[in-house]
């Protein structure tokens, strides 16, 4: 590993990517720590202390939000903005051309995304301020729309961050923002272990139970991460001139998860909405709708799953349009062996991907109940580990060291893992 690092700081470009990325680092996390003026933060932290729901939220941002400092909101707007835009896709013939048409059509949509992002991110913290106003020290309107803009502006410049990371850094700056925000929460996650060890609330076999399951979860998400189904494409022989093309054998891969992240991230926001109102609105039916819907019950945990199932489905329909890959196999005078071009082979991949998607769901409502089971089994609770923060560990982790690996591969035959 030693011998590997010193591989990619051989290198001066991946060297100075390397380390302009982990200088961006700095500064969010420096960020997390500057508090949004005229709020009691205090106040802010026992409210976070009380509830699941909020201390997942908190690690997100990289416990800004219980800091409740200029990147509270992390840069959960840009991710929402940039869904919204992938989904409208479907259904706005504009924004399906400009994916079409390359870097002038990427620069439109990364434009629109932008603007997007801003009016989401202060609509929402004008929601927060307004929900967390027990907390502001002279609550008003003025207040109110002044941390409204700090807000907002911290995620604007979070999303600076993130784009200057993935031009002049190492992998999607956006992806490794939340990343870094997660991993960040690490050490205080060892620290509350460390309390019940010395509490005698748990054994030592807990805690290796625990890191054995954390482990085995890890090692899960990688094998399924990286699976995929290979759909074998012959292409006939073409002659043009006096030279021959095509004439090979190529496949198809389908990833196993198509989806990624995406329908725990949808599941999650739907059945967290009742809890977040409840948490504000002080009317008894409205209370009683919280406690129904409240992380873990029973209730909460069935409707978890069954939306996880559905969202892959939905997700993994609008993400890839089988019928465009069936039309782009026949234009380049493709087949898969046995099937027709056409409505046949448009039929075999369908079938093919519904059947793998349903593995790929049914691997993601494991993974996001997972918390449930290891506090259940170890009995460690507040120590949150799986789900939706597993996935997104453990993909960005692949995704930057391949893209390093490819780095390196350029320059030296044996690459950064031999």
């Amino acid at each position: 590993m030693l011998a590997a690092l010193a591989n990619i700081f051989r290198i001066t470009e991946l060297r100075q990517k390397v380390l302009f990325t982990l200088a961006m680092f700095i500064v969010f996390r420096a960020g997390t720590h500057i508090p949004v003026p005229g709020v009691n933060a205090s106040v802010i932290e026992q409210l976070f202390r009380s509830g699941n729901l909020f201390g997942l939220l908190d690690m997100f941002s990289g416990g800004a939000l219980s800091k409740f400092s200029i990147f509270a909101m992390s840069i959960t707007p840009y991710i929402n903005a940039s869904i919204i835009l992938q989904l409208l896709k479907v259904v706005v013939p504009t924004l399906e051309q400009w994916s079409k048409e390359g870097e002038e059509g990427f620069k439109k949509t990364t434009k629109l995304t932008r603007m997007l992002t801003v009016a989401l991110a202060f609509v929402q913290a004008c929601g927060m301020a307004y929900g967390l106003k027990m907390a502001i020290n002279n609550p008003g309107i003025f207040s109110i729309l002044l941390i409204a803009i700090t807000l907002t502006a911290g995620t604007v410049f979070l999303m600076w961050i993130g784009e200057q990371i993935t031009a002049r850094g190492v992998g999607n700056g956006i992806s490794l923002i939340i990343f870094a925000g997660i991993v960040s929460r690490l050490p205080d996650g060892l620290k509350v272990i460390f309390q019940y060890l010395q509490a005698g609330t748990v054994s030592l076999l807990n805690v290796i139970l625990f890191a054995a399951i954390a482990l085995a979860m890890v090692v899960f998400v990688i094998i399924i991460s990286e699976g995929i189904r290979k759909i074998p494409v012959q292409y006939a022989k073409r002659v043009v001139g006096k030279k021959a093309y095509g004439g090979h054998t190529s496949y198809i891969p389908l990833k196993v998860n198509q989806a990624g992240v995406i329908p725990i991230i949808f599941a999650s926001s739907v059945l967290m909405f009742p809890v977040t109102i409840a948490q504000f609105v002080d009317v008894p039916w409205v209370k009683a709708m919280g406690k129904l819907f409240q992380w873990g019950s029973p209730l909460q945990t069935t409707l978890y799953v069954l939306m996880i199932l559905f969202f892959t489905y939905f997700y993994t329909a609008v993400s890839l349009n089988i019928g465009d890959l069936s039309d782009n196999i026949k234009k380049n005078g493709g087949f898969i062996p046995g099937l027709r071009p056409g409505n046949p082979t448009t039929e075999y991949l369908d079938k093919v991907m519904s059947r793998i998607t349903l593995a790929g769901a049914i691997f993601l409502s494991l993974i996001a109940l997972m918390p449930h089971v290891i506090g259940w089994v170890t009995r460690i609770e507040g120590v949150y580990f799986g789900g939706t923060a597993l996935l997104i560990v453990v993909g960005v982790a692949l995704q930057t060291m391949k893209q390093i690996e490819s780095m390196v591969l350029m320059r030296h035959y044996h690459g950064f893992m031999k």
